[in-house]
């Protein structure tokens, strides 16, 4: 399972099962579709909490989903700008391999062993991601 993939699939309700997110500039693999529209039932309930989830193509407001989730993590996770923290409140694996993978995945072509710069990339191509599948996020999260 990709981690883009996994990304999406604990942002994503299942209410939008019947919609798989389609990646910007193609679709995702089956795996990704797969994990997109399996979401967690923590991050339907803080979607749900948000009024992002209804219909099957009603928008999430990724913004609010996020700030719930940080609101109820014992952590302080700055989600807004980096990517390490925006991976651990969705409970996933941050670590620089896994950053290095997700790199690949969309297709970075910098210097992998500039992991700030690689991080910053990162974070904004996963908001542009999410904006472009259905998710609701403010103007300075993707530019």
């Amino acid at each position: 399972m990709s981690i883009l993939g996994k990304i999406f699939g604990k942002i994503f309700p299942s209410a939008r099962a019947d919609t798989p997110p389609a990646a910007a500039g193609g679709s995702l693999s089956p795996e990704e579709a797969a994990a997109a529209t399996a979401a967690s039932e923590a991050a339907a309930r803080a979607a749900g909490a948000a009024g992002a989830a209804s219909a099957g193509m009603a928008e999430v407001d990724v913004k609010a989903l996020l700030d719930d989730m940080a609101s109820k993590n014992s952590q302080k996770l700055n989600w807004k700008t980096s990517i390490v923290d925006l991976m651990k409140l969705l409970d996933l694996d941050s670590s620089l391999g896994e950053r290095k993978e997700l790199a690949k995945e969309l297709g970075y072509t910098g210097d992998m062993n500039d992991s700030a710069a690689m991080n910053i990339w990162l974070h904004k191509q996963v908001m542009n991601k999410l904006a472009a599948n259905g998710g609701k996020v403010p103007a300075d999260l993707r530019d």
